[in-house]
């Protein structure tokens, strides 16, 4: 009881009034992380899609399906992906300071392992509703690529 108040007037006055501000900046560099995501998972398709409508093999289409499926563990590509979120780091060095946040790195593998395991899903979904082998006529799997492609990025 007698700590209540001092701790509510504190946390009213010290706190709350920069929650607000405090989350929009940090969800900048996260957004931004999940954007590059879902531009990525967007661009590797894109290039699957192309790729058929030269080629038209369905053989190639199946091994490009099977490399879209590792693209969460591929550290190279997904690594434009992990940068943004880094901006983290700067930002909650302010915040270490001002309100002794702690754990920044923790913040920032969290946020980046969210981010692999949303590319794990959006692969895992993509390949659930297109299977190559399903496919029998060879002139429309470009045009259900995409339309899979939309629906996974719905």
């Amino acid at each position: 009881a007698s700590v209540s108040e001092p701790v509510q007037k504190c946390c009213t006055e010290n706190i709350q009034p920069f929650l607000t501000s405090i989350l929009e900046e940090l969800m900048g560099p996260i957004s931004s992380g999940f954007t590059e995501v879902r531009l990525l998972f967007d661009k590797e398709v894109n290039e699957i899609i192309q790729d058929f409508q030269k080629t038209n093999d369905m053989t190639r289409l199946k091994e490009n399906v099977d490399q879209l499926m590792t693209l969460p563990f591929n550290s190279v590509k997904m690594e434009p992906c992990y940068l943004k979120v880094n901006l983290l780091q700067e930002l909650l060095q302010d915040l270490k300071s001002r309100f002794k946040v702690y754990h920044i790195d923790s913040v920032i593998q969290r946020t980046q392992n969210f981010m692999q395991e949303l590319m794990e899903n959006a692969v895992y979904t993509f390949e659930q509703l297109f299977s190559p082998s399903h496919q029998a006529d060879s002139a429309k799997v470009a045009t259900t690529i995409e339309k899979v492609k939309l629906r996974v990025l719905k």
